[in-house]
């Protein structure tokens, strides 16, 4: 499972751990509860539901994104509970990722019986 990258490493761990503990079939809010408890746990740095500005032609906009975890300072991660991902959510994190300037983001699903985790790169 190494991916090469000890943050999203960490975080896949933490997700792990969660999806271990509760399986599918929870509310997403549920899984964030659990999820920042378990980034507290490992020592992993976070903000929760962290606001992600959003730029046209160099100028911030005053609505914002809000991401679901940022973690390390620089990863945001979204985190979802459904049977199924479709590229609607990939779109959503690249979006964050394209705002906020930064190259690598998470996306999380506890929804399905296994876990289902993408590390995006932009």
């Amino acid at each position: 499972m190494e991916t090469g990258d000890p943050k999203t490493y960490a975080i896949i761990g933490a997700a792990m751990e969660v999806h271990r503990e509760l399986g599918c079939g929870f509310l997403e809010a549920i899984y964030q509860d659990v999820f920042e408890m378990e980034l507290g746990l490992r020592g992993i740095p976070f903000v929760r539901e962290a606001n992600i500005p959003v730029f046209y032609k160099g100028q911030q906009l005053r609505s914002n994104y809000r991401v679901d975890f940022l973690c390390y300072g620089d990863l945001p991660v979204e985190l979802k509970a459904m049977s199924l991902m479709t590229g609607v959510e990939e779109a959503k994190l690249i979006h964050y990722l394209k705002s906020a300037r930064h190259k690598i983001g998470m996306l999380i699903n506890f929804g399905a019986p296994a876990l289902d985790w993408r590390r995006m790169i932009y």
